[in-house]
């Protein structure tokens, strides 16, 4: 005989009374909200979504403002690379200016070499020069005619040169001041 426990039945009456609401298991029944928990728990998503959406309208905001910023600064530095190689040019000329002037071959020279430097500038600053040559085709992208003059060169060729033009990154800056030769 089992001297631990004489009656099996009583044992079984104990695990049947060992029930969860014993053991500290609730039951798995789904929590009731009452309407104000309801309002409660949507309000306080609806404030986090209102601050999600503030700070993201912010964030949008600066991101404008500092875009703005930088095409200002842009705008206003643009210059700035191609004035650097503009400053040696005017060194030279200033030294012309102060220089005895003695013999003027000499000063021809330094004025070439002093219009090389501006060239130099120029190409290093993407500026061309528009310097068409007698009797290249007339364009009117590129040309500004001021006169037609007879000749004995094809029609609407170029003549002569009264002043250069000058593009920018493959736009007119001025165009080239020519004469054109008129139709025979």
């Amino acid at each position: 005989m089992n001297s631990e426990n004489p009656n099996p039945a009583s044992e079984q009456e104990n695990i049947a009374q060992d029930t969860p609401a014993e053991s500290g298991v609730e039951p798995s029944v789904p929590e009731v909200k009452t309407p104000e928990q309801e309002i409660a728990e949507l309000n306080q998503k609806l404030t986090e979504m209102q601050d999600n959406f503030l700070r993201a309208k912010a964030e949008g905001e600066n991101i404008r403002r500092r875009a703005a910023e930088d095409i200002s600064k842009a705008h206003k530095f643009a210059i700035e690379s191609f004035a650097e190689h503009l400053v040696p040019v005017t060194d030279s000329l200033y030294a012309a200016l102060g220089a005895e002037v003695v013999d003027a071959k000499a000063f021809k020279e330094g004025l070439e070499i002093t219009l090389k430097q501006l060239l130099s500038a120029f190409e290093k600053g993407r500026l061309t020069e528009i310097n068409p040559a007698t009797g290249e085709k007339f364009d009117p992208h590129h040309h500004q005619a001021i006169a037609s003059v007879p000749s004995d060169q094809d029609a609407n060729t170029v003549v002569s040169v009264l002043q250069r033009g000058y593009s920018i990154a493959d736009r007119i800056l001025r165009p080239a001041l020519v004469t054109v030769s008129a139709p025979k």
